[in-house]
C-alpha cells in the first residue's frame, strides 16, 4: 500500500495546475503520434508508386518472324508490348518519352527511372529461332540521388518485365520446337513406310540376283564345255591337217599315175589293180578325213547357239536387276525427309545408287564386250570348219568315185582304156580339190586354234562374271541387311519422338517458357508494408514514450527516502506512476493503430497486454539508469534506444547487421518487444511469445531490484547528491 500510496502522491504532484496536466496528456500522446505518423506514413507505399514518375524510350525496330512448319511471316514488336504493359500497369507511372529526355529527367530528378528499349530489342529476341542468336537487353537508368529505393524498385518492376517476355518468347520457341518435332515424326513415319517398300525391293533384288548369280554360273558351265570341245576339236585337227597332206600327195600321185598309165596302157592291168588298192585307201582317208570334219563342224555349231543362250540369259537378268535396284534406290532416296539430318541420309543414298548402277553398267559393258568379240571369233571359226567340212565331203565322195572306178576298171579290164581319159580328167581334179583343201587347211587349222583361244577366253570371262554376280548377290544380301537395320532404326526412332496433340502441345510449351510457379505459402502475413513495420515502430514508441516520462517524473520519491520507507516500496512507488501513465500511452498507441490505421492484430487482447508488459519493462530500465546514473543515465536511455534502433532487427533481418552489433542483439529488450509483437499482430507462434514474456519480465524483475538497490543505496544523503555535478 506504501507503493501506491507514493504513486498517487506522485501523480498529485505532476497534475497540479492546468500545464502539468497538458503536459502529462502530451507525454500520453507521444507514443501515439510518434508510431501513428510513421505507420501512416508507410501505411502502402508500393500502392502508391504509380504516383512515382518514369520514363519509357521505345527505339524497337521490330522484326519479321518465319513459321518453321507453314513458312507464315509475322510482324513482331516486342518493344512495343514491354512499353505497353508498363503503360497500362506498371507499377511507376510510366510515360512514353524520347531517349534524350528521358536521360535530362533522371539527370534532373523529373524521373526517378527510365528504361530504354533498343532498336534491335525485337530482333535479337527472335534471332534464337533463326539460329543466330543475340541476348536481347534493357537499358535501365537510375540516379540514387533522387531516391535509392526508387532504383531499387525499378530493378524489381523491369525484372519482372524481363520475366514476362522471357516467358513469352520461351513459350513461342518451346512451341516451335515442339511443332517441329511433330513435323519430324511425319517424316518419320513417311521414311518408314519408304524403308519397308525399299526393304521389299532390296528382297526381290537379292531374289534375282540370285537367279542371276545361278545363270552366270551356268552360263560360266557352258562356255568351259564350249572351250573343252573347241580344245578337243584343236587336237583333232592336227590329225586333219596330216591326212589332208597325205590327201594331197595321193591325189598328185594319181594324177601323175593316170597321166603314165593313159601313156602307157600296155602296163595296164597290173597298173588297174595296184590303182583299184590305192583308190581304196584313198576313199577310205578321205572318208575319214570328211567324218572329221563333220564331227569339227557339229560342235563348232553348238558353240554359238550355246553363247547366245546364256548371253541373253545374263543380260535379261543383269537388265531386270538393275531396273529393280534403279527403282527401289530411287524410292529411298525420295522418303528421306529434310533436316540436318536428312541431307546426311539423302547424299549417302544418292551416292549409294550412284555405286551400285555404276557398278551393274560396267559389268554389263565388261559382259557385253567380251561375249561379242568371242562371238565373232567363234563365228568365223565356225564359218571356216563348215566350208572345210563341206570340201571334205566333196573329196570323200570323189575318192569313192575313185575307188568304184578303180575297181570296176579293175574288174572290166576291157573297158579300161576308155575309161582311162576319165580318170586321167578325174585324177586331175582330185589333185586340184586335194590342192585347195591342202590350202585351205592352215587356214583350217589356224580358226579352230582360234577357236579354242576364243572359247577360253569365253571360259574365263563367264568365270569372272560368275564371280561377280556372286559378289553382286552377297552385296544385295548386305544390302537388304541394311536396308532392314535402316527400317528398324527408323521405326525406333519414331517411337522416340514425341507425338503430341495441339493442347498437350501448348500446355508443354507453357511449362517450358514458365517451368516455375512459386507459391507464397505464408504461415503469417502482414498484409502491408505498414503493418510489417508496426511492431518495429510501436516498440521504438513505446520506448520513446517511457523516456519522455522521465523528464517530468522522478524515479525515486525523496521525502519517501528521507522518510525511511522501504526501499522496494520505494522503488515500486516510484515505478507505478510512469508505468501507469505507459499504460495510458499504448492504449491509445494501440487504438489508433487498431481502428484509424486498420492493422488488425491477429491476438488483439493479447497485443495489448503484451503492449503493457513492453511498456512496464522499458519504464523500469529506464528507472533504473536514471537512479543508478542521474543525468548521465538520462542520456544513456537515449543511447541505448538508439543502439536498439539498429540491433532490434525491425526493419532488414538483423543477421544482415555488422558483427559488433550483431553481438548486442541478443541483450536488447526492444529485440523482444518487435520479435513479441510480430507473433502477435500476424498470428505467429505463441510459444515464441510465452519466451519473450519471460525475458521481459525477467528485465523488469532485474531492473526493478537495481532501483530497489539504489534505493537503498540513496537513503544515505552524500554531498554529490545533494549537489550533483549535472543537472538536466
Amino acid at each position: 500500500m506504501t507503493a501506491i500510496r507514493l504513486a498517487l502522491s506522485e501523480l498529485r504532484r505532476l497534475a497540479a495546475g492546468r500545464l502539468p496536466k497538458l503536459a502529462i496528456l502530451a507525454m500520453a500522446l507521444i507514443p501515439t503520434l510518434y508510431a501513428g505518423l510513421y505507420l501512416f506514413a508507410n501505411h502502402d507505399p508500393y500502392g502508391q508508386l504509380d504516383q512515382v514518375p518514369a520514363a519509357v524510350v521505345v527505339q524497337d525496330e521490330g522484326t519479321t518472324t518465319t513459321d518453321a512448319e507453314t513458312g507464315e511471316k509475322t510482324e513482331r514488336d516486342f518493344g512495343r508490348d514491354v512499353a505497353d504493359q508498363l503503360l497500362d500497369d506498371g507499377g511507376f507511372g510510366w510515360v512514353e518519352t524520347s531517349q534524350a529526355d528521358a536521360e535530362a529527367g533522371v539527370r534532373s530528378g523529373r524521373y526517378d527511372a527510365a528504361l530504354i528499349i533498343g532498336p534491335t530489342f525485337s530482333a535479337d529476341l527472335a534471332s534464337a529461332g533463326e539460329f543466330e542468336p543475340q541476348q536481347a537487353s534493357l537499358t535501365l537508368i537510375t540516379n540514387d540521388a533522387n531516391n535509392y529505393l526508387a532504383g531499387t524498385i525499378s530493378d524489381t518492376i523491369v525484372g519482372k518485365v524481363r520475366d514476362s517476355i522471357a516467358e513469352e518468347v520461351g513459350t513461342e520457341a518451346a512451341d516451335t520446337f515442339l511443332r517441329g518435332f511433330a513435323s519430324i515424326h511425319t517424316n518419320l513415319a513417311d521414311a518408314v513406310d519408304g524403308a519397308k517398300k525399299l526393304l521389299k525391293g532390296a528382297t526381290t533384288l537379292d531374289d534375282g540376283l540370285a537367279d542371276a548369280d545361278d545363270g552366270a554360273h551356268t552360263l560360266a558351265d557352258g562356255a568351259q564345255q564350249a572351250a573343252d570341245g573347241a580344245a578337243t576339236l584343236d587336237g583333232k585337227v592336227g590329225t586333219l591337217a596330216s591326212a589332208v597332206g597325205q590327201l594331197d600327195d595321193g591325189a598328185g600321185q594319181l594324177a601323175t599315175g593316170l597321166g603314165q598309165l593313159q601313156d602307157k596302157t600296155a602296163d595296164l592291168p597290173a597298173q588297174t589293180e595296184k590303182l583299184s588298192d590305192g583308190a581304196a585307201q584313198v576313199a577310205d582317208g578321205n572318208a575319214q578325213v570328211a567324218q572329221y570334219g563333220r564331227e569339227a563342224a557339229d560342235a563348232a555349231g553348238q558353240v554359238l547357239p550355246t553363247l547366245d543362250g546364256a548371253r541373253s540369259d545374263a543380260a535379261d537378268a543383269l537388265d531386270q536387276g538393275r531396273a529393280d535396284v534403279e527403282t527401289r534406290l530411287d524410292d529411298l532416296c525420295a522418303s528421306i525427309p529434310d533436316g540436318a539430318d536428312g541431307s546426311d541420309l539423302a547424299a549417302q543414298c544418292a551416292q549409294l545408287r550412284s555405286d551400285v548402277l555404276d557398278r551393274l553398267d560396267t559389268t554389263r559393258a565388261d559382259v557385253d564386250g567380251a561375249l561379242d568379240t568371242q562371238r565373232d571369233d567363234v563365228e568365223g571359226a565356225v564359218s571356216k570348219v563348215e566350208g572345210a567340212s563341206a570340201k571334205l565331203d566333196q573329196l570323200a565322195d570323189g575318192s569313192r568315185q575313185v575307188a568304184d572306178g578303180a575297181a570296176t576298171l579293175a574288174g572290166a579290164t576291157p573297158q579300161l582304156t576308155a575309161g582311162i581319159a576319165s580318170a586321167a580328167s578325174g585324177a586331175d581334179r582330185l589333185a586340184d580339190g586335194t590342192g585347195q583343201l591342202a590350202a585351205a587347211t592352215p587356214a583350217l587349222v589356224d580358226g579352230v586354234h582360234r577357236l579354242a583361244d576364243g572359247t577360253g577366253q569365253v571360259s574365263d570371262g563367264t568365270a569372272d562374271l560368275a564371280a561377280g554376280t556372286t559378289k553382286l548377290s552377297d552385296g544385295s544380301g548386305e544390302l537388304k541387311s541394311g536396308v532392314k537395320q535402316l527400317r528398324d532404326g527408323l521405326a525406333e526412332g519414331l517411337g522416340q519422338v514425341p507425338d503430341l496433340d495441339d493442347q498437350t502441345r501448348e500446355d508443354t510449351a507453357s511449362t517450358i517458357g514458365n517451368p516455375l510457379e512459386v507459391r507464397n505459402d505464408a504461415l503469417s502475413s502482414a498484409g502491408t508494408y505498414g503493418a510489417g513495420l508496426a511492431p518495429f515502430f510501436l516498440s521504438l514508441a513505446t520506448w520513446i514514450g517511457a523516456y519522455v516520462l522521465f523528464l517530468l517524473v522522478r524515479p525515486l520519491s525523496t521525502r519517501a527516502l528521507a522518510a525511511g520507507r522501504s526501499a522496494l516500496a520505494t522503488a515500486l512507488g516510484g515505478w507505478a506512476t510512469p508505468a501507469a501513465i505507459g499504460v495510458v500511452q499504448v492504449a491509445a498507441m494501440f487504438a489508433v493503430t487498431k481502428f484509424a490505421l486498420d492493422i488488425q492484430p491477429a491476438h488483439g487482447l493479447f497485443t495489448a497486454l503484451f503492449l503493457v508488459l513492453v511498456s512496464a519493462t522499458f519504464v523500469a530500465v529506464l528507472q533504473a539508469l536514471n537512479v543508478w546514473l542521474g543525468a548521465a543515465g538520462q542520456f544513456l536511455g537515449l543511447v541505448l534506444m538508439l543502439v536498439q534502433l539498429v540491433t532490434a532487427g525491425g526493419t532488414f533481418p538483423w543477421q544482415t547487421i555488422p558483427q559488433p552489433l550483431k553481438a548486442m542483439h541478443q541483450f536488447m529488450p526492444m529485440t523482444y518487444a518487435v520479435e513479441g509483437l510480430r507473433q502477435l499482430l500476424y498470428g505467429g507462434n505463441l510459444a515464441t511469445v510465452s519466451r519473450d514474456v519471460t525475458v521481459l519480465l525477467g528485465v523488469l524483475v532485474v531492473a526493478l531490484g537495481l532501483t530497489t538497490l539504489a534505493a537503498r543505496r540513496q537513503r544515505v544523503w552524500t554531498v554529490t547528491k545533494l549537489q550533483p555535478e549535472l543537472v538536466l
